[in-house]
This record gives structure tokens, C-alpha cells and sequence, in this order.
């Protein structure tokens, strides 16, 4: 695969790069598709599950692949041009989703990283950036995007403040793919002629499963009618895409022909011949070409393939040699046999077919998988051969979890014995090379991982996040070390407990970590989301974890912080404000108990839904500062009644639709304050003095209170940051409970002018009493009757 980017381009330059790169690859007939995603908005990174992920599928046979990636500022609906420029990561990788770690956080033990390829966008216009990344024969099947902003500051900021800059990112995909690639059949010899004007001819082959050996062969090359003396062409061959200029590759300088050998090819797999040529373009050359397939499960032998044959090859195959109709096809009488073809390197063909136990897959949930082996999870290892085991992946459903292999070894089966087992996990083909000396899981052409047991370490784990599906094979050899290294363990099976399984994240993301279940379209993957300071895939990075202690105190300090509400409840209940105070006191209880069980540690306590609690501690903080300026207007008391039991209604339904909406704080607040104001207004206005009347009551009481209100909405909208939260949310706890104690009015006094009461009557008489008396505001000793009348 070879990779190119651009900043900048447009259609045309697009254009102009597909018309160039696939011309240089290969001559045919192309067909260009187009994909698009719809646009989303970046966030900046936190952890795996604030990146945008994208998926996209590539066909068989494309020659080149071009993504646009188009990224775009907007704020308040319009185009973004006072935004500041942020760069923009993004990842790519075949297969499965990029494994990412833009933090540098440290994985968690026994964990494979597999590789992705990065590209970092710039801006180029103020509110308007295009960058283009384009792939020479990239692979067929699934591949996927992701991309985010780098991490800011960690400030909280109040929803609907502020128009906030969003970031929008839009790939798009163009890729040309060969129509018509014309396909080898093993063991036919095909006439093949490279046209005058073309560089070069490009042809594939299918290779089934148990297959140990590729062989393609040239022969019979000249130039017109004649033999010369020379062959100007060069072989390439790649596995699942068209051959790039570092695939493996043979010159074939005689006209007798070459041959290009590919040891344990990928197994279900179509494997691309590219037949280039090497000279100055000016004459047809001629040649044959035939393709040659090892049969591991037959030694000795060479697979061919008829029209009839059954070799599990994909239904839309191409045509055969070219040929429109499988009519052409020579007679397998002139197939070239293992019996007249001499391999290469016959060892690079071992082994020949080792024995594969399958598995049996049970699917527990999404992305709880287990492998079963049949008659195990106890295995036994020979002295003499691996021991093979398949696992299959789905595609696409099963890459977005945690592949798991887990090796045990009973030390009681060495028999004495220094034994060692070594373990290759190998995707598409079985794969364990070396001699006694050295073991190793990789060649030129394929890589995979490696695990060991031992007498001394008898436990080995591994752990893949984001496994490409398909078919991955484990291979277990025992070896037995000796003075000159490693040996055969003679008469020794090695015993096992093999454990294969598919987890949504990795430990669960152990105890400072939430596994989350992520989607994007169609697409379900998970990734852990980390607390308390934790990072990492697993949560397992302590770096800048926070302490035992560090979370108590912040615990406390928010849960504490909210007794300052006892204050304003006495000050109430002197005053005779009951519902006031009860508010006041549901305020406190649920922000207590809700703060302690929003810790992102471990020092947490719910005593119900976090959801629940939450609401609660929402509706009792808007609650608390209606209720303080609605009795501050000091309206009726039927009227304030009323507006209590209303905004209890209109405040819950508020919170159910949008908890963290800046209106929801400022709507409520600003209509009491309204209220408030139209009070004050006609007090003043019938009194014709100012209301409140007294200067102390300003000075003492209101103006601090203001204040002290003005300081904790400041500290809440402009200076609470995810680093300073505990302490600058528990100084909003006491303030806001200061400013009510400040804030609530004192108790009515009674007014002098009371309506008379009304006069009982009996047998006659009307009993006269002291109407002060009857409303307490006189000492009664010395109230007498004033008069007995008669009716």
C-alpha cells in the first residue's frame, strides 16, 4: 500500500490523480465509484469514544483510492470565520478501526497494538480546509476514518452561553477499480499478449484453504513471432490487491521464462500477477502464463483446477485467461504436474498439512464471544508436531471488541522436562517457522504474535483491540531446552488450558473505567472511558490518577459544602417561611447525596438512580433561587402560593426536556426577578417612597446578597474547570446559600388597621370586646369590657 497527502485540491486535481496513478499501474478498463458520509461534528479528544469514527467499504480489484477530507468551521449557523484554527487528526486502517492513543498513554499488559497510518490537517482558507489522501492498490473489504480535535483545556462551559466554533468533517471516498481482470485457473497454461502500447497486463488467482505453495510461471516469451534473446518483462505478485513497486517481485531476463514462488500463501484469498514491462514500448510481446497451487494436505502434489472444480473461489470471479467464456480453456492434459516441476525450495513449503481442531463459537451478548474447542478447553501439545486451532471473526461485527488468548500450561505434564510451548497467532494462514533454535511468527511476507509458557512462567495472555475478521490460526509447538538450545521434546506432550474469547473492552476497564457500548451508523464498536485521572485502553494508566485521599476530599467538599444551607432553613423558619424552608432543605439533601454519587473514583454512594438524583438536585437549586425572589416580592400570600406550586411544574418540565440549557437557569430567574421588580414598582409608586424603605435593609442585607449571588454565578459560567471542580462547585454550594440567607425578607409585620370582627349575638345581648386583644398585639391584663349592649 502506498499512501500520498495533500492539503488543499479540489475536484480537479482529483481527477487528474486517478487518471495518473492508475495509469501507471496497470492498462485496462477502469470504473470510478463515489462514496460520501455526512458531515459530523469533532470534539476534542478525551478518550476513544470522543472520536468520530467512519466506515467505508472498498471493491475488489481497485487500483486507487482517494479520499477527500473536507472539514469546515461553523458558529450560530453561519460560517465560522472567527474561530481559531485547530487541527485535525485523522486515522485510517484496513480491517478494523484504528487502535489510537493520541495521549501516550501506556496499554495495559499482554496488549498487541496493531498499526495505523496518521494524517494531520492544517487550515488553508478561514473557515474552510480540504486535504486529499490517496492509496495505490489498497485492500478490498472494510476500512475506517477517525478523526478528533486535540484535547483543550478541560473548561465547563453553560450550554447556550455563547455561540459555540463546531468543527465539521466530512470524508469522501473515490476509488477506480479494473473491470474484467482476467483469472489464472491452476495447472492451465494460458497465452497471454502484452498489446504494443501497454506497460503492463495484470491477471489473479484464487488460493483455496490447505494451500502451502504459490508458483506462478512465465514461459515462452518473445517479442512478434520470433524468440529472442531476451524478455523485457518483470513478475509481480501481491495478495487480495493489485502489486505495488515493493511487492514481491522476479525479472525474467530469458526468453525461457521465470517463475515467482510465494510460500504458505494467505489461504481464501485472490492473489494478483502483474506482468510489467521492463523495456521501451514498441513491440507485442507474447508469453504463457500458468499458476501453480501446493497442496499441503497432499505432499508431493499440485492442485489443479477445472471449470468444475470446486475451489470455494467468489461468485463474480472475472473471466478465465482473458477469455470471455470458459470455451478457450486448454486441456488439463497439458498442465504442468509436481512431477515435472521442481520447486523452488522445497522446505519453504513445510509443513505440509498440520491438522486444524476448530472451534465453536457461542455468542453470549455484543461482543461477548466464546471459542470453544471441541472435547477441550484441555489441549495436548505433541513432541513431534504443532497443534493448530482456527478461530473465526465475523466481518464487521466482530471487530470492534477485544480478541483474548489465554495460555495455561499443567507443569505436571513436563515430566521433568525444561519444556517450553510456543504459540504463533497468525491471520489467514497457520504460521509457525524456525528451526530448534529459534521460533519466530513472522516471514517477508506475513506477521503475527507471539505468546510462550514455561516451567517457570506456565500462564501467557494476549490481547487484541479492534481484531481484523477472517480466520486467525494459533499454532502451539513444545520445544525442550538443552545445553545447545532448543529440541525436540521427546516422548512429552505438552498439556494446556486454552481460553479464546471476544470482549467488548479490556478487563472491563477495570475499576476507574466504564465499558461503552459506541456506535457509528450500522457500525457497534466499544472503548473504555476512564475515570478519576485514569487513561489508557484499559484504564490502567495511573500517570495522573487521582489519590485515595485527593477523591475523599473532593467528595467532602462538595457534600459538606451544601450544609451551609441550615442557615437559610433556620433564618426561614424564625421568619415563618415553611415552604421555604422545605425547599431549602430538599435542596440540601439531594445535592448531597447526588455529588456523592457523581465521583468519578471510588469514594461514591447512591442511595438511588443517579438519574433520579440528579433531576432532584437540578429542580431543588432552581427551586430554591424561585422560590428566595418570589417571596422577596412579598405578594399575597393565595398569589405566591400559586406561583410556587407553577413553577414546581414548569421548572420539572423544563429540566425533562434539557438539564444543562442556560434558559433553564436564567428563564425561571429573570421571571422572579420581573415579578420582584413589578412589586417593588407599585409599593414605591402608592407609597411614594422607595421600596424597601429602610437604607439598612439595603446596605446590610440586599447588596451583600446580590453580590454574593453575582460572585457564584461568575465563578459557575467562567472559571469551574474539570481540574478545579470540586473546590470552585463546593464555593458555589456556599455562596449560593449565603446570598439566600442574605436574600430572604424578614418576617411581615403586622399591620395596624384590622378589619373588625364579626359580632356574635345571644339572647339578646352583644357582647363588646377589645379588638387588639383578640389579635394578640395587646397585654390582656389590662383589657376590660368596654360595654354590654343590648340588641
Amino acid at each position: 500500500m502506498r499512501a500520498e497527502r495533500r492539503g488543499g485540491g479540489g475536484a480537479g486535481y482529483l481527477g487528474q490523480l486517478l487518471v495518473l496513478l492508475a495509469a501507471g499501474l496497470a492498462d485496462g478498463l477502469f470504473v470510478t465509484d463515489y462514496f460520501t458520509r455526512t458531515p459530523r461534528k469533532l470534539n476534542p479528544f478525551r478518550s476513544v469514544g470522543s472520536v468520530e469514527l467512519f466506515h467505508f467499504h472498498i471493491p475488489e480489484d481497485t487500483v486507487i483510492a482517494v479520499w477527500n477530507l473536507i472539514t469546515f468551521k461553523e458558529q450560530g449557523g453561519t460560517f465560522g470565520d472567527n474561530c481559531p484554527d485547530r487541527t485535525i487528526t485523522v486515522y485510517f486502517r484496513a480491517g478494523a478501526p484504528p487502535v489510537i492513543n493520541p495521549l501516550g498513554a501506556h496499554f495495559p499488559r499482554d496488549t498487541a497494538v496493531p498499526g495505523t497510518f496518521t494524517l494531520t490537517l492544517t487550515w488553508t482558507l478561514p473557515n474552510r480546509t480540504t486535504g486529499v489522501f490517496n492509496v495505490t492498490s489498497p485492500l478490498p473489504g472494510d476500512w475506517f476514518l477517525a478523526a478528533h480535535l486535540p484535547k483543550d483545556d478541560g473548561k465547563i462551559t453553560i450550554k447556550g452561553l455563547h455561540d459555540e466554533c463546531q468543527y465539521l468533517f466530512q470524508p469522501q471516498l473515490i476509488v477506480q477499480r479494473a473491470v474484467g481482470v482476467p483469472v489464472l485457473y491452476p495447472g492451465y497454461v494460458t497465452e497471454q499478449m502484452l498489446p504494443v502500447h501497454n506497460r503492463s497486463a495484470l491477471y489473479k488467482v484464487f488460493v483455496p484453504q490447505f494451500t502451502s505453495g504459490l508458483r506462478i510461471h512465465l514461459l515462452g516469451c518473445r517479442t512478434g513471432t520470433h524468440l529472442g534473446e531476451t524478455c523485457p518483462l518483470l513478475l509481480r505478485l501481491r495478495a487480495k490487491a493489485p502489486p505495488l513497486h515493493n511487492s514481491s517481485s522476479q525479472d525474467c531476463p530469458l526468453p525461457s521464462g521465470c517463475q515467482l514462488l510465494m510460500p504458505l500463501p494467505l489461504w481464501q484469498h485472490w492473489y494478483y500477477i502483474l506482468v510489467e514491462r521492463t523495456g521501451v514500448p514498441g513491440t507485442a510481446i507474447y508469453f504463457q502464463l500458468t499458476a501453480h497451487l501446493h497442496d499441503c494436505s497432499r505432499p508431493g502434489l499440485t492442485r489443479i483446477a477445472g471449470p468444475s472444480s470446486t475451489l470455494n473461489m467468489p461468485q463474480s470471479f472475472g473471466t478465465a485467461g482473458g477469455l470471455a467464456s470458459m470455451e478457450g480453456l486448454p486441456s488439463p492434459g497439458v498442465s504442468l504436474l509436481a512431477s515435472n516441476v521442481s520447486w523452488a525450495d522445497a522446505a519453504s513449503l513445510l509443513p505440509s498439512c498440520w491438522p486444524i481442531r476448530p472451534t465453536l463459537r457461542n455468542e453470549l451478548d455484543t461482543f461477548s464471544v466464546h471459542f470453544y474447542i471441541f472435547f477441550g478447553p484441555n489441549v495436548s501439545v505433541p513432541p513431534d508436531r504443532p497443534a493448530v486451532f482456527s478461530i473465526n471473526l465475523l466481518p464487521v461485527l466482530d471487530s470492534g471488541g477485544v480478541l483474548n488468548l489465554e495460555i495455561r500450561l499443567n507443569t505436571s505434564s513436563a515430566q521433568g522436562e525444561n519444556l517450553t510451548v510456543f504459540g504463533c497467532l497468525n491471520h489467514g494462514v497457520p504460521l509457525i517457522s524456525g528451526d530448534n533454535a529459534t521460533i519466530s511468527c513472522h516471514t517477508e511476507s506475513l506477521s503475527g504474535f507471539s505468546v510462550s509458557v514455561n516451567m517457570a512462567d506456565p500462564v501467557s495472555r494476549l490481547r487484541i483491540p479492534y481484531p481484523q475478521t477472517g480466520t486467525w490460526y494459533l499454532s502451539l509447538r513444545s520445544l525442550c531446552a538443552s545445553e545447545h538450545g532448543w529440541r525436540p521434546c521427546s516422548n512429552v506432550s505438552a498439556e494446556l488450558y486454552l481460553r479464546t474469547f471476544l470482549s467488548p473492552c479490556i478487563n472491563e476497564c477495570g475499576t476507574y473505567g466504564q465499558c461503552k457500548l459506541l456506535r457509528t451508523n450500522n457500525y457497534l464498536y466499544a472503548a473504555c472511558e476512564c475515570r478519576a485521572g485514569w487513561s489508557g485502553w484499559g484504564c490502567t494508566d495511573n500517570a495522573q490518577a487521582f489519590t485515595y485521599g485527593f477523591q475523599l476530599l473532593s467528595t467532602l467538599l462538595l457534600c459538606l459544602s451544601n450544609l451551609m444551607f441550615l442557615p437559610p432553613v433556620l433564618i426561614a423558619l424564625r421568619s415563618h417561611y415553611l415552604l421555604e424552608a422545605s425547599v431549602y432543605i430538599f435542596t440540601m439533601f439531594f445535592s448531597t447525596f447526588y455529588h456523592a454519587c457523581d465521583q468519578p473514583g471510588i469514594v461514591v454512594f447512591c442511595i438511588m438512580e443517579y438519574d433520579v438524583l440528579q433531576f432532584c438536585d437540578f429542580l431543588g437549586s432552581l427551586m430554591s433561587v424561585w422560590v428566595t425572589v418570589i417571596s422577596m416580592a412579598r405578594l399575597q400570600p393565595i398569589i405566591k402560593q400559586v406561583l410556587y406550586l407553577l413553577g414546581a411544574m414548569l421548572l420539572s418540565m423544563a429540566l425533562q426536556l434539557d438539564r444543562h440549557g442556560l434558559w433553564n437557569l436564567l428563564g425561571p430567574s429573570l421571571f422572579a426577578v420581573g415579578i420582584m421588580a413589578v412589586a417593588w414598582t407599585f409599593r414605591t409608586i402608592r407609597r411614594r417612597h422607595c421600596y424597601p424603605p429602610t437604607w439598612k435593609r439595603w446596605l446590610f442585607y440586599l447588596c451583600p446578597g446580590t453580590l454574593i449571588a453575582s460572585s457564584a454565578v461568575a465563578l459557575y459560567a467562567f472559571v469551574e474547570t474539570e481540574e478545579n471542580y470540586f473546590y470552585i462547585h463546593s464555593i458555589w454550594h456556599m455562596l449560593i446559600a449565603g446570598s439566600v440567607g442574605f436574600l430572604l425578607p424578614p418576617r411581615a409585620k403586622p399591620d395596624g388597621r384590622v378589619a373588625p370582627l364579626s359580632r356574635r349575638k345571644g339572647c339578646g345581648y352583644q357582647l363588646c370586646v377589645n379588638e387588639q386583644e383578640e389579635l394578640g398585639l395587646v397585654d390582656p391584663g389590662s383589657v376590660s369590657i368596654n360595654s354590654i349592649c343590648t340588641s
